[in-house]
């Protein structure tokens, strides 16, 4: 049970407040720190379970747009 409660500690965003800092920045900081973490991201994705073909199909399709995207640009 102790080692449960170190991983959570692990897992914590700590952000100083500076002295005089503004709550609202401090709070802006916090979120985009969150935001880089892919926290959230990573917990919609484990909602359920998709196979890898499906992954790699989706990741294909993805690339396949941006290249669209890309080329559209150039031209």
């Amino acid at each position: 049970m102790h080692h449960k409660r170190e991983e959570v500690y692990e897992n914590m965003l700590i952000i100083p407040i500076k002295d005089g800092e503004n709550i609202d920045r401090a709070l802006k900081r916090y979120k985009r720190k969150f935001d880089r973490t892919g926290t959230l991201r990573q917990l919609r994705s484990r909602q359920h379970f998709s196979k890898p073909s499906v992954l790699k199909r989706d990741k294909m399709q993805k690339a396949a747009y941006v290249q669209h995207l890309r080329d559209s640009v150039e031209i």
